[in-house]
Parts: C-alpha cells; sequence; structure tokens
C-alpha cells in the first residue's frame, strides 16, 4: 500500500515536470495513472485490510501517526541530520514535526467532538496547504542517512496523504462535512508541503527522461516480482479475495510499464538495463 501511495504523489510531480518540458502526453499519462494507483490499487488494498474505520477509529488512528512523527520520527531524522552536517534537512525535518503536533491537536479536538458532542468541542477546519513547489535536480543533502532518512519521510507523507484522503471520504460518506474538511485539507498538507519539501531535497524529481526510465523500472518490478510473489502467498494461505486483487494489480503494473516504454521511445531515450 506504502507504494501504491508512493507513487500517486511522485508521479503527480512527474507530471509537473512533463508540463514544464512541453510533454502534455507525458504528463496526461503520468496523472492517469496517478489516479490508478490512488483510486484503485490503494483504495482496493485498503478495502482488503479494513484500513478504514468509522470516524472516532479514524480519528485515533490518524493521533497515533502524528503524535509518533511529532515526538520520535521527526525528531530523531533532525538530530542525524545535525550530527551528518545537513542544516537545512535538519531544519526542515524540526518543521515537519511541528506541523505534525498541530496536525495531532487538531484531530484530538475533532474527536472530542465526535465522541463527545455534549463537550461543545467543535472539529477543527483551519488548515491550510501552502505549497512547495518541486524543482527537478539532484539531492541536495551530503550524507546518505539523511537521503534515507528523506525517502522514509517522503513515504510517510504519501501514505498520510492516501490515508487522509480515503478517511475524509467516509467522514463525508456519513454526514460530518468539517471532519471531512479537516482530514482533506490535512491532506494536502502533507502531499504540497511535506512531501514536496522533502522531494526536493532528496532530489525525487529529475528531467522527465530520466523519471520515465525511474517508472518502468518501478512498474516492471511491481508487475514481474512483487505483486506476483504476493499473490501467490495469498492463495497459499486460502486468501483468494486478496490473490486476485493482488493480480490484477499485478497485471495493471506491466501495462503501466508498456505505456511508459512507448513515452521514452518517442523521446529517443533508451533506458539503462536492469541488472
Amino acid at each position: 500500500m506504502k507504494g501504491e501511495a508512493l507513487a500517486n504523489v511522485t508521479y503527480r510531480a512527474y507530471a509537473k515536470q512533463a508540463d514544464r518540458e512541453n510533454l502534455p502526453d507525458v504528463a496526461n499519462l503520468y496523472r492517469h495513472t496517478a489516479h490508478t494507483e490512488l483510486r484503485e490499487h490503494f483504495t482496493e488494498q485498503a478495502e482488503l485490510i479494513g484500513l478504514v474505520g468509522d470516524n472516532a477509529a479514524n480519528l485515533r488512528d490518524s493521533i497515533g501517526g502524528e503524535s509518533y512523527e511529532a515526538t520520535t520520527m521527526y525528531k530523531k531524522f533532525a538530530r542525524q541530520a545535525r550530527a551528518d552536517g545537513d542544516q537545512e534537512a535538519a531544519r526542515l525535518f524540526s518543521e515537519v514535526g511541528r506541523d505534525e503536533a498541530r496536525h495531532r491537536e487538531k484531530f484530538r479536538q475533532a474527536r472530542k467532538a465526535i465522541t463527545d458532542p455534549s463537550s461543545g468541542a467543535t472539529i477543527p477546519t483551519d488548515v491550510r496547504a501552502e505549497p512547495v513547489e518541486i524543482q527537478a535536480g539532484p539531492s541536495k543533502v551530503s550524507s546518505s542517512r539523511t537521503l534515507e532518512n528523506l525517502r522514509a519521510a517522503m513515504k510517510g507523507e504519501a501514505f498520510a496523504y492516501a490515508k487522509y484522503t480515503l478517511y475524509g471520504d467516509r467522514a463525508r460518506e456519513t454526514g460530518q462535512p468539517r471532519l471531512a474538511r479537516l482530514f482533506h485539507r490535512t491532506a494536502a498538507v502533507e502531499r504540497t508541503e511535506h512531501f514536496a519539501a522533502h522531494a526536493n531535497l532528496a532530489g525525487a524529481v529529475r528531467d522527465t527522461g530520466t523519471n520515465l526510465c525511474a517508472t518502468i523500472k518501478g512498474e516492471t518490478y511491481e508487475g514481474t516480482r512483487m505483486y506476483p510473489g504476493f499473490a501467490r502467498q495469498a492463495a497459499a494461505a486460502g486468501d483468494t479475495e486478496a490473490a486476485a486483487v493482488l493480480n490484477g494489480t499485478a497485471k495493471d503494473e506491466l501495462r503501466h510499464a508498456k505505456a511508459f516504454s512507448g513515452k521514452v521511445a518517442k523521446l529517443g531515450r533508451q533506458c539503462p538495463r536492469s541488472s
């Protein structure tokens, strides 16, 4: 699931880079595929594991995730970045950690409003994203540990974005529009601020030819090895529904790889052979 969430936000960033290079067909393919990764693959897998619960359960999960990031993960990443001389990354990790603490408090207030209506608590909606533009380029950090932490943070922010999107959808479906806004607006912060800032330091976006080659490699791996392996494990355990979903996802990923390979060919680019 985390791979699908990461693909969704990464492909949206790749689409914007393709726009900058005046490659509308590539940009459209990335946007279409990003939608599939979130609204089909991630959503199907979320249903299989029961990721989305009732509103109170979703808030409880969100509070736990934000608390871990604010009190443990980002503090550790910032401390390590400072020790490794990556001061800009240290500042970013600290700033994002403070943001996550604020998100935690808003989710706590929302949970009180949902679970104890007589308390007078209201669901806050005063969350505003300040989007960061992702620029193509190499990594801006010197330490391999900092780069690894940036990539871990990107995965976490992408997963939070996808999860909060579904939680917001559930809130809207259950007649809680304010809670839906809180989840969806927080999701926007995770994607357009936090993920984007991490991506800039990590050098996650390059020129479109390089992005396409990375995409093809990832989609091919998922379609030929990862998802077929997961499907076999599910079938062996008697989880026929999961096996069917995972096999279907594998086929989708191979179709994606083929479509992106066609775009590479049109650019006259040749991707390195995978080892």
